[in-house]
């Protein structure tokens, strides 16, 4: 494709009215038809694009400024050492100076020609504009795997406690909102995760107009789909730290979550190693090890994904992992043995230090270990 064929109209001189953000990674192979189509159905519309490539391997970014020379609709915002499709759809609204900005996907799964619709209605009043597939005319699984589906419904099913906006379709990543709105809630939004929509709609003080537009998922052509089972994980955390009014930092939520399924973990390898004939104690300590090193590897990949180590680093982290751990083993028992000695209850000692472990080891862990 050449660059005279990016558009279908040229580019509109002034101010613009809209600005499409569009988060990327390794999206090399869809932006510039995305660019092309929205050239077609934004005919006459001041419009931009904003492309935030979070620094892809396939030279997304390299590409997109290539096509800002002959478009300067067209910009992109290369982010260094930052994750996240969240921080990087706030960072976009927030670099544009129009009154009215669209969040969409690079994957050309969401469909463009629905935009000049949810213009008019930003036109005729409405403050939030979503593209739902849960209304009359929407589907919700065409285009979507089974697991992407089950992250819909979960995030649709949990929604209700904590947005104060009425959203059919919250897990949309398709929607078109006023500036002014995102610039009033932006210091109250995660930058981690995927929720970005529901994030906001939980975050507003006065609740926006809202409008909706059905909206048909397509199937991806180029390159794999981000989204997986984490995003469910993710949703619920946000959720546990919305109910908490904020109280709860949200990556203390994972790690907490993650502690969980490493005594899941424990259990069953101490059960493997009681059943290969060890000791008990011999058993409890490979168990221990296993179950730390499960929790490292998930908090690696998960809960610390913006700061994920690799080579060398991820093993130095992980002998850290073991350290911190260790101290906030000895700190938990030491808390709930001192409650205990004064008269406190069993279960209500046993429970004050693991919360003082694990609150502990997610703050030296997040100093020590995942250190930025």
């Amino acid at each position: 494709m050449t660059r005279a064929q990016m558009t279908s109209d040229s580019p509109t001189t002034g101010a613009p009215e809209l600005t499409v953000v569009v988060p990327s990674y390794n999206e090399r192979e869809n932006v510039p038809e995305l660019a092309r189509r929205l050239g077609e159905v934004l005919a006459g519309v001041a419009w931009e694009m904003i492309v935030v490539d979070d620094d892809s391997p396939d030279g997304t970014s390299a590409l997109v400024k290539d096509l800002s020379r002959s478009d300067p609709r067209i910009r992109c915002i290369r982010r260094v050492g930052r994750r996240g499709l969240a921080g990087a759809c706030i960072e976009g609204m927030l670099a544009s100076s129009a009154p009215v900005v669209a969040v969409m996907d690079a994957d050309l799964q969401h469909d463009e020609t629905i935009l000049p619709a949810m213009l008019e209605k930003i036109r005729g009043g409405a403050e939030l504009v979503v593209a739902s597939r849960n209304i009359d005319g929407g589907s919700k699984t065409e285009g979507l795997s089974p697991i992407r589906q089950a992250i819909s419904d979960l995030g649709r099913r949990l929604s209700d406690m904590v947005l104060r906006a009425p959203l059919s379709d919250p897990m949309s990543g398709f929607f078109m909102i006023r500036r002014e709105i995102v610039e009033e809630v932006a210091p109250r939004l995660a930058t981690t995760g995927f929720k970005i929509l529901a994030d906001i709609a939980a975050s507003v003080q006065r609740v926006p107009t809202v409008a909706e537009v059905p909206f048909v998922f397509r199937e991806r052509i180029h390159g794999e789909s981000k989204l997986d089972a984490k995003v469910a994980l993710d949703y619920i955390g946000f959720v546990l730290n919305k109910l908490s009014g904020g109280l709860i930092p949200l990556r203390f939520i994972f790690f907490a979550l993650v502690g969980a399924s490493g005594l899941v973990v424990h259990l069953a390898a101490l059960y493997a190693g009681l059943s290969l004939g060890l000791r008990f104690e011999w058993a409890q300590t490979a168990a221990t090890v296993v179950a730390m090193t499960s929790n490292f590897i998930i908090n690696n990949e998960f809960t610390y994904r913006d700061a994920r180590l690799k080579g060398g680093r991820f093993f130095t982290g992980l002998l850290l992992f073991y350290v911190v751990c260790s101290i906030g083993a000895f700190g938990n028992v030491g808390v709930a043995s001192w409650l205990y000695a004064g008269d406190v209850e069993w279960w209500l000692s046993g429970l004050a230090g693991a919360i003082m472990g694990a609150v502990f080891n997610y703050a030296a862990s997040s100093a020590v270990v995942w250190r930025r």
